[in-house]
């Protein structure tokens, strides 16, 4: 593991990113949000491959970075105690997982309960897993789209914050749909941690899987 020191400048809600490649939403997050006026900073990007682009997108833009490499641990659940004391020496808020590969244990999980999001490409909970795209268009369905959602135990099991739907159209092949759910994805998932950041997302008392999201309240 290999880690930048904090950074005392981040704004007073803290975000940690997880990222796994080349970080494209990891940028959005930065663009639309990192140290702008609606007070969200990162606070640190974490990486379990030390080759993603998205720790360079990070370096560019001063924000502190770390590598957990799953070869320096002996499982996964010790690995992310590992992430999990990282993000708390950042004192992150959030946790967004932002095109990170592997699924999170409760290693990290039991860490910052109901504060771990990430983002699918698909409309949960059709289509989970690793290849959401490629098994949508397979399966001959007509609309897809992006999901927001709380992280849980499960594989995209989490309780959905944010969906948008993406047309698939009769040409379309795999990349051409990846590019247009790649437009919703930037716009919703620093949408997402804005009304989170803000206030504005709570749980249903009476149902917790259903998420309310107050998203006309200024």
């Amino acid at each position: 593991m290999n880690a930048a020191g904090a950074d005392s400048g981040t704004p007073p809600f803290r975000l940690g990113v997880l990222v796994s490649g080349s970080g494209s939403n990891l940028q959005s997050i930065i663009d639309k949000l990192h140290n702008g006026p609606a007070n969200i900073g990162i606070a640190v990007v974490v990486s379990d491959n030390n080759k993603a682009k998205g720790l360079m997108r990070a370096a560019e833009a001063g924000i502190p970075t770390a590598v957990f490499s799953m070869i320096d641990f002996d499982d996964r659940v010790e690995h992310d105690r590992a992430m999990a004391a990282e993000l708390k020496r950042h004192e992150v808020d959030l946790v967004v997982l932002a095109g990170y590969m592997l699924l999170v244990t409760p290693g990290l999980l039991d860490s910052f309960p109901y504060k771990v999001i990430n983002l699918h490409p698909a409309l949960l909970p059709a289509f989970p897993g690793a290849s959401p795209i490629e098994d949508t268009m397979d399966y001959g369905a007509r609309i897809t789209g992006v999901t927001v959602h709380f992280v849980d135990e499960g594989a995209d099991t989490g309780p959905i914050i944010l969906q948008e739907a993406v047309e698939i159209k009769y040409n379309d092949t795999v990349e051409s749909l990846r590019g247009r759910i790649h437009e919703v994805e930037h716009r919703i998932l620093p949408r997402a941690i804005e009304l989170i950041a803000s206030g504005r997302v709570r749980f249903d008392e009476e149902n917790p899987r259903r998420v309310i999201v107050d998203e006309d309240r200024p």
